[in-house]
């Protein structure tokens, strides 16, 4: 798993990325131990940490919420522990989940309920 940690590396926001470009909205957040790019969980409808998983071949992965440490490796779908990386170690404390405040619809379960897999 080492090859593919830079613990220097910093995160690239406090937000999803891709959702904050689009202005979207995220259920959970995952940031990527190798470059610092901050996507949202599979959990959310667009699954951006995978699809830069994909995209890159960075495939390992930390919860960027806040009190989770746990590391996910896409490679072999499995957990693992990894280094402290770089701060912050999790989005903002008072931003909300699903986030952020104000983009997400008041029928958000449901949406999630019937995304399309």
């Amino acid at each position: 798993m080492g090859a593919h940690i830079d613990p220097s590396a910093t995160p690239s926001g406090t937000g999803c990325a891709e959702c904050e470009t689009a202005g979207g909205w995220w259920f959970h957040l995952r940031r990527c131990a190798a470059c610092g790019h901050i996507g949202c969980c599979d959990d959310s409808l667009m699954r951006h940490a995978t699809a830069h998983w994909r995209a890159t071949g960075h495939p390992v992965i930390r919860s960027f919420e806040p009190g989770e440490a746990w590391f996910w490796n896409y490679d072999t779908d499995d957990y693992d522990a990894g280094p402290e990386l770089a701060p912050p170690q999790s989005r903002p404390a008072d931003q909300t989940a699903p986030g952020p405040r104000g983009r997400v619809p008041r029928d958000w379960v449901q949406q999630l309920q019937q995304r399309s897999d």
